[in-house]
């Protein structure tokens, strides 16, 4: 005779992820001012190194992980029915909320001339290292060797050659089965371990949120108040705005329930601000939310590396006419436009990483406006990109859903009943019998 027993209240009460993440952020806004307050040298010291591994940690895995993410999902597309369609309709919607995000960040920058008021002058700017243009955009597709785009995070190169090898894997048929079956189970092991990475998140959010507060202080924040309040606006009109509406309009499903299992995933992207870095459970939470596997495979990943309304939509638009203002440059509609059609093109150009130097620089190349504004936006960057990358991660889970529900792929039993994080579920205790 079997007898049943309460698995729940074996398990030791451990508080939800979401929760970990937010006392994570309490507690490092509350060292980092103590270090700042007090003039703690070791404190600091304490919580940039805890940061900073966190993401080192996370960076470890980006370069094989995109490459073999990028691979198995252009395979695994040859197991859904009508992939080609899937495909162009997903790439059709990262680009149609490109276009709305960046108006959205053309008409709040218009409106509150960010760039006004700030005391900031061209002598305060200094040219980055590294610059975005077109030229380099199209030569620096195609990688020169296989080593140098993995030693150097290139992402855009990874991309190609995984693109390449995923077209060529399709094109060999069964021949090629040996080295799926292998990139399938590097994708695999490279995800497990990662995970184990993102369950790290909440002490990485006390160093990463401790360290910013202890280096930049509020006063840095104060001189730029209205480009920081612009760029979270900008942000959350699109994350609580433009995507509940698509939700609600287009795929016909209750946005409430896209963020109560996107959240985490979101929750993530804004403490590590690393798109690929989410990747993970960005794929899981989509699962989730009922898309089918075979798809969000290929889905997240892509827009992994080229979906992002933060950093490649918003950001740009409202830095460009920051760095228009402190220049004193006159913008015309040409240059509006411009910077619409760099959003949406020059996307892929942005690394799934911290920061998104080469999508503004590329933006003010493009322009002609001076590099020197580059460096007037790199001290307040990092308070910036959380918020951009969460955007981005949102847009990342967002798209698949509203394709697969339009496409009548989304199971919505499990849309509409989705509710704990991935990383809440309770490991399985087996039943006495």
């Amino acid at each position: 005779m079997s007898v049943s027993t309460n698995t729940q209240s074996k398990l030791p009460l451990r508080a939800p992820f979401w929760a970990q993440i937010l006392a994570g952020l309490v507690l490092g806004v509350l060292l980092g001012w103590l270090a700042r307050s007090q003039d703690l040298s070791w404190l600091v010291t304490t919580l940039e190194k805890v940061g900073g591994t966190f993401i080192g940690l996370l960076k470890l895995a980006v370069a094989p992980l995109v490459f073999f993410a990028i691979l198995v999902s252009i395979t695994n597309l040859r197991k859904v029915n009508n992939a080609a369609r899937l495909a162009s309709r997903t790439l059709l919607w990262f680009m149609i909320t490109s276009l709305i995000a960046v108006a959205i960040g053309l008409v709040i920058g218009l409106v509150t001339n960010p760039g006004a008021g700030t005391g900031l002058t061209p002598a305060d700017g200094a040219e980055p290292e590294k610059t975005g243009s077109w030229i380099d955009f199209l030569t620096g597709i195609v990688p020169t060797d296989v080593i140098t785009p993995f030693t150097e995070l290139n992402v855009l190169q990874i991309v190609f050659m995984a693109a390449v090898a995923g077209v060529a894997a399709l094109q060999l048929g069964e021949r090629a089965q040996p080295i799926l079956t292998l990139s399938e189970s590097v994708l695999e092991l490279l995800q497990k371990a990662l995970w184990w990475v993102i369950r790290l998140a909440p002490l990485g959010t006390v160093g990463l949120i401790g360290n910013a507060i202890a280096t930049y202080g509020w006063d840095l924040i104060g001189k730029y108040a209205t480009f920081t309040a612009d760029i979270y606006v900008g942000c959350l009109l699109v994350l609580f705005g433009v995507y509940p509406a698509l939700l609600a309009t287009v795929a016909k499903v209750n946005p409430v329930q896209f963020f109560k299992g996107a959240w985490p995933a979101i929750q993530l992207a804004f403490v590590s601000r690393s798109s690929v870095g989410t990747m993970p459970l960005t794929q899981k939470v989509t699962e989730r939310l009922g898309v089918p596997k075979e798809y969000a495979s290929f889905a997240v990943p892509f827009g992994a590396t080229t979906k992002m309304d933060g950093c490649a939509a918003i950001y740009p638009a409202i830095a460009a006419i920051f760095v228009a203002q402190i220049f004193d440059i006159q913008l015309g509609v040409g240059d509006y436009l411009l910077i619409a059609f760099v959003s949406v093109v020059g996307s892929a150009a942005t690394a799934g990483l911290t920061g998104a130097t080469v999508m503004l620089t590329l933006t003010l190349s493009t322009l002609g406006l001076p590099m020197e504004g580059v460096g007037l936006l790199l001290a307040i960057d990092p308070i910036l990109d959380m918020i951009r990358t969460a955007t981005n991660v949102a847009g990342q889970a967002l798209i698949p859903v509203v394709v697969s529900a339009r496409e009548g792929l989304l199971d919505r039993d499990a849309y509409d009943t989705v509710h704990a994080s991935p990383v809440d579920e309770p490991r399985q205790v087996p039943v006495a019998a």
